[in-house]
């Protein structure tokens, strides 16, 4: 019996101490080092003052109902180091610059799409991460910094799944919140931080108000890993962006049923000229701006209530109340137009091969501008470029994200929209079908196509924009546009030498990779190195402290398809084998593609 007690006593000690193992290192995420560029350099993209707008313009999102003034007071697990603090949010991928300081805008001095807003008839500020945070890029290069604004980011935003390996920004603030709430210490700096003389009539709501928000970020911790919903590590600079919003709208808010794994994550992509594409997003589904920033608003957090607190579905002009900021979007939307593509930076990178980039201006017509220089129409008073769709069967990258968006189905009946309500909307379903919708199985596509009609429409309503506004703040009178295909759109390449890594899920680490057949890519890299490789055009691969291993071979992450190799085309092959001298190249002259250099070449 003694022997049993001490096996018995022996197991509790190591339960509690792998406890311990486990809370130490979801607490303390493997994470890179900062180490600060000694320049960051601005290019002449937009004036500053676009950039300060596009940095700091609000969305509307919550973050799980997180305030402004206690996200900056919160403390690491074991450290009183502030969590906000500029050096420590950088290790996780966000940008900043050494130089910045806190400002009317950035009060927090917080890094890049970070901000705050306030709903109406509310005093209180919420923190804010907006579609800068995602679209701003950097390059860092012996020591210096180069900011691509509108280019990919590469932080590790949106998973707060617990994991012993840790690294994600969600992971460690729920860690944060849970230690400054469960410690009295630290809950008792908090709580003066953030109330100041107001410390002793405020403190017990102050806790009750924490603990809310505490627990919906534990809420959904729990949701996506009993559930296994992203089976599919993100890391840094990607992030399966409709499973989440699906997720987010059809499981959180209507029903668990809808609840669907997401295993295709997608890199950020960049946004210059994106206002001038027919349909956008990586398979070309959405057409309307306003819509489609919505979709991103509410993915990222912004509030959505499809239901009364009787739990009664919501109905005519009481769907559906949102956080969303109408006026805030178009704003950026607006300065996004006036966004340039990045410039090859000659005494940062190194100098232009002019002839080498002329023969690659030859090697570029014949075996790349037939998919990525679009034809332009005039419609409704604008240019548009016409982007040509792949097929994933043609182009042969990973199809998760095709095939999702196309396949997955969802019970939306419990909102119970009337079909004749549906017709009368400004949703252009494509390909057009006379079968009737079945509220019991509806795509994801449609689904979000209609909720954010819903949603537009009541923050139209609530912001007093006019009929005759909206169309504007719309975007050129677009209707919600849906085009279903398991395809993906080929873009124009103009500044593609700062979007690395490549392909729809950035599974390729270089353009010369990308040129090359998938039996020469690699299986495995590193993700979340800023350092460029200016020769092959994309960030380090090499192995790193703190660094994400990328596997090719697990599904959504698949680095097939965009071939360049000997043998008939198909399946993913899309041209002939390129020699290394042609695709050294094309790099050169994809260095200087749409930019002023281009018209410097010689002529071969």
């Amino acid at each position: 019996m003694r022997l049993f007690y001490r096996v018995l006593s022996g197991l509790g000690v190591a339960l509690v101490l792998g406890l311990c193992v486990v809370v130490y290192f979801i607490a303390n995420p493997k994470l890179p080092a900062y180490t600060a560029p000694q320049h960051v350099h601005y290019q002449d993209q937009w004036s500053e003052a676009d950039r300060q707008l596009y940095y700091y313009t609000p969305q509307g999102t919550q973050v799980k109902g997180l305030h402004y003034d206690w996200f900056s007071a919160l403390e690491l697990p074991f450290s009183t180091q502030r969590f906000a603090a500029p050096e420590y949010l950088a290790r996780f991928g966000f940008l900043i610059d050494p130089q910045q300081q806190a400002s009317a805008a950035n009060p927090a001095n917080l890094p890049v799409g970070f901000t705050r807003h306030q709903n109406p008839g509310s005093p209180v500020e919420y923190l804010d991460i907006t579609c800068a945070a995602c679209h701003t890029g950097e390059l860092r290069y012996k020591g210096q910094a180069l900011r691509i604004d509108g280019g990919p980011a590469q932080h590790v935003l949106p998973s707060s799944v617990p994991t012993l390996r840790g690294g994600s920004f969600g992971q460690a603030l729920v860690a944060s919140l849970a230690a400054t709430y469960y410690n009295p210490w630290k809950f008792e700096r908090f709580a003066r931080t953030v109330l100041g003389d107001n410390y002793e009539a405020g403190h017990k709501q102050l806790r009750k108000d924490f603990k809310a928000s505490l627990d919906t970020f534990l809420a959904v911790a729990w949701n996506d890993t009993h559930r296994g919903l992203y089976p599919t590590l993100e890391g840094p600079g990607r992030t399966d962006a409709f499973g989440r919003i699906a997720n987010a709208s059809f499981g959180d808010a209507i029903s668990p049923d809808n609840y669907r794994v997401a295993n295709a994550p997608v890199d950020y992509p960049h946004l210059w000229d994106m206002w001038t594409f027919d349909w956008v997003q990586w398979n070309g589904s959405a057409q309307q701006p306003m819509a489609r920033n919505i979709g991103e608003a509410l993915g990222v957090g912004a509030t959505l209530n499809f239901f009364d607190s009787h739990g009664q579905p919501l109905q005519g002009d009481q769907r559906y109340p949102s956080s969303v900021r109408v006026n805030d979007l178009h704003l950026i939307e607006e300065t996004l137009q006036r966004l340039k593509p990045p410039v090859w930076p000659e005494d940062l990178f190194g100098k232009i091969d002019r002839p080498l980039a002329a023969k690659g201006r030859r090697l570029f017509t014949e075996n790349c501008a037939g998919c990525h220089v679009p034809p332009v129409v005039e419609d409704n008073g604008r240019l548009v470029k016409q982007l040509k769709m792949l097929p994933v069967e043609v182009i042969g990258t990973d199809p998760n994200t095709a095939t999702n968006i196309a396949d997955n189905r969802y019970d939306l009946s419990a909102l119970q929209w009337d079909p004749a309500e549906l017709a009368s909307m400004n949703v252009n379903l494509l390909p057009k079908s006379e079968q009737p919708l079945d509220m019991h199985q509806l795509s994801v596509a449609k689904g979000l196509a209609y909720v954010t009609a819903f949603v537009e429409k009541r923050a139209y309503q609530d912001a007093a924009v006019s009929p005759q506004e909206q169309a504007r703040l719309n975007g050129f009178g677009l209707p919600i546009g849906v085009l279903e295909l398991r395809a993906y759109k080929a873009r124009p390449l103009d500044g593609i030498w700062a979007t690395a890594p490549y392909l729809h899920n950035g599974s390729v680490p270089t353009v010369y990779q990308l040129l090359s057949p998938q039996s020469e890519r690699a299986q495995t890299f590193y993700r979340g190195n800023f350092e460029y490789d200016p020769r092959h055009l994309g960030y380090r691969t090499d192995a790193f402290d703190g660094g994400f291993v990328l596997d090719t071979r697990i599904s959504g992450n698949h680095n097939s398809g965009h071939e360049f190799r000997a043998g008939p085309q198909g399946n993913g092959v899309i041209g002939r084998l390129l020699q290394p001298e042609e695709r050294w190249a094309l790099i050169e002259y994809l260095k200087v593609l749409g930019g002023p250099l281009e018209h410097q070449l010689p002529n071969e």
